[in-house]
């Protein structure tokens, strides 16, 4: 018989959900707003998140990318470019996986953040507890997203101009590292 919180397929699994541009890479400036990269060429990661990515892995998180990109749709770039910049971040940092929403706000679609679509699919795919786990976001849409998963919430605030989430997240920081050690913290806190 399964044990309080298991099912016979297994435990529940804890994941840390993350935002791509600004979180895992660099965000790219087109007259002067911050902006997802269009290429290869373009693609950098972010300061410290090798590093805050290991911690994570190492204490048993899954790590899972949850990214909005409206580009495809409106023309600016190919999916399949998305797919190998995509590819690329997952090979280089260990993620687990990369879900993409690839619809604008007027799609209404139930994956675009800050509807929580995207991290409802991976709990489908991956058996995840949404309680015990964490969405890092440089934006109010990946916060909010969280928030109606019911995961808690890290805002990794950048230098661009970014609205306040609806509600305040649980964690504000400007450093990668920084949020993977208060993650770590927290989830070793008793509930």
């Amino acid at each position: 018989m399964a044990a309080a919180g298991e099912s016979n397929a297994g435990p529940m699994r804890r994941a840390v959900f993350l935002d791509r541009d600004g979180v895992l890479n660099r965000v790219t400036y087109r007259a002067g707003k911050a902006e997802s990269p269009l290429s290869l060429e373009e693609l950098q990661l972010m300061p410290g998140v090798k590093a805050g990515l290991r911690l994570l892995r190492g204490a048993g998180f899954l790590l899972i990318g949850v990214t909005n990109q409206p580009d495809v749709v409106r023309g600016n770039v190919r999916r399949e470019v998305v797919e190998a910049i995509n590819n690329r971040l997952a090979a280089e940092l260990g993620l687990d996986e990369i879900l993409t929403c690839w619809h604008d706000d007027n799609d209404q679609c139930a994956c675009r953040k800050p509807k929580p679509g995207l991290l409802l699919a991976a709990v489908r795919t991956h058996r995840i507890a949404l309680a015990e786990s964490y969405i890092v976001g440089d934006r109010w849409r990946d916060i909010e997203a969280g928030q109606a998963a019911g995961c808690r919430t890290v805002w990794l605030r950048a230098p661009y101009a970014e609205r306040e989430p609806l509600r305040p997240a649980d964690f504000v920081t400007g450093r990668f590292e920084d949020a993977a050690r208060w993650i770590l913290r927290e989830s070793e806190t008793p509930a």
